[in-house]
């Protein structure tokens, strides 16, 4: 815990920590985070994973549930949940799926889950939408019982069946199929309609477009339940760098226009979106490093995050320092109900500390990451800002920059 605050402190026996010049945020908490284990342990495990989350200056993430098994059941959960424990880089807190094997037909085991020891508060099928609105309706209702949370890939299947990046002026020159921002938003309306109906939390997963941005600000304005998370290269990247044809830019959602990465920041600027969430999506070499229609849709964010926020949103003016530990800790704390993460720098709160030195410039090296894949949009791009030092719950998982 946090002892106390104050200058000119002295306590015999501590470790003394030079942070002079340095950013001192709250841990950071990721809602959306694929550590792909049980399953796909060639592209990552919950320890590898939270390894380089510590690298990334967090202290807790959110597993995503696409996993083989998919984690709808309490057995699942439970594997993923103590995984995290074992490894102890950071806390893992299992994302359940909405629905069995993530098909979209039958609820999982929702109560089970959260009952569980993973005690599961965010149901989301990532990856895939639940796109039938009496399921979706079905899930709202449930999760009342014990505040738990909707979390929805806001993707009407129909509309984007073969798409392989952003529907618009690049797809069409490029003669890739696009992906329609309309698919996107035609889910969020009905999603936050029906939330407002039941009474429900729902949180929509990566916002991608400007219109997303208008129904989620007009939701909120109506009292509805609804939180929001954009990602980081979502706030930096748009439709252009498709124009490579270099599958490291192919994400679901798409890369947008830069309209609509203008229209993210700033809604991440005034809280229309909630928080910043990585959707660290790791893949194996053999998944990317094939022709454009073949490769698989995901990016790697952890170690790069703040980084990217700094340049997109501090750089530009856009957040301070206290926007950003109130957008990457204490909102996403809040929407995943962890009740020992995202807390204020202050006496008697948990010594969950980020370290952070904004002055320095460096291109970004694939090599030099954590993560067992090595998918990162950001190759050769210069980024600000180095990690110095990540604290968990008072012992350092990294120090001077490196993992302990």
């Amino acid at each position: 815990m946090i002892a106390e605050i104050g200058r000119g402190l002295d306590a015999a026996g501590a470790q003394v920590v030079r942070a002079d010049g340095l950013i001192a945020l709250p841990g950071l908490v990721d809602l959306h985070t694929h550590l792909r284990e049980p399953g796909r342990e060639d592209a990552e495990t919950v320890e590898s994973g939270t390894k380089a989350a510590a690298m990334g200056g967090y202290t807790a993430v959110h597993a995503m549930a696409n996993t083989d098994p998919v984690a709808d059941t309490a057995g699942v959960v439970e594997q993923v949940w103590r995984l995290g424990r074992e490894a102890g880089y950071c806390d893992v807190q299992p994302v359940g799926a909405v629905t069995r094997g993530i098909a979209g037909e039958q609820l999982a085991e929702l109560g089970a889950m959260a009952d569980s020891a993973a005690q599961v508060r965010v149901f989301s099928d990532d990856g895939h939408c639940v796109s039938d609105a009496v399921i979706m309706r079905r899930a709202l209702e449930y999760v009342k019982a014990f505040d738990g949370v909707i979390a929805q890939h806001a993707q009407e299947p129909r509309l984007t069946e073969g798409a392989q990046m952003n529907e618009g002026e690049v797809s069409a020159r490029l003669g890739l199929p696009g992906w329609p921002a309309v698919a996107e938003e035609a889910i969020i309306a009905r999603d936050v309609l029906l939330a407002e109906h039941v009474g429900s939390r729902v949180h929509v997963c990566h916002v991608s477009t400007a219109g997303s941005v208008e129904i989620i600000r007009w939701a909120k304005s109506r009292g509805c339940r609804v939180t929001a998370e954009v990602t980081p290269h979502h706030l930096l990247l748009d439709d252009t760098r498709a124009e490579t044809y270099d599958p490291i830019y192919k994400v679901n959602p798409p890369l947008r226009t830069a309209d609509d990465v203008n229209a993210l920041r700033h809604a991440l600027a005034d809280g229309t979106i909630d928080c910043v969430a990585t959707d660290h999506a790791p893949h194996p070499v053999e998944a990317k490093e094939t022709e454009w229609a073949e490769a698989a849709m995901g990016m790697i964010g952890l170690e790069t995050a703040l980084p990217v926020v700094q340049e997109a949103m501090v750089d530009t003016g856009l957040l301070d320092w206290a926007g950003v530990a109130d957008r990457m800790a204490f909102r996403p704390a809040r929407i995943g109900r962890l009740s020992g993460q995202g807390r204020p720098l202050a006496a008697g709160s948990p010594a969950n500390i980020t370290l952070y030195d904004p002055a320095p410039r460096r291109p970004v090296d694939p090599t030099a990451m954590t993560s067992k894949s090595r998918n990162t949009p950001y190759l050769g791009l210069e980024l600000p800002g180095r990690i110095v030092a990540t604290f968990l719950r008072g012992r350092a998982t990294v120090l001077e920059g490196k993992l302990q």
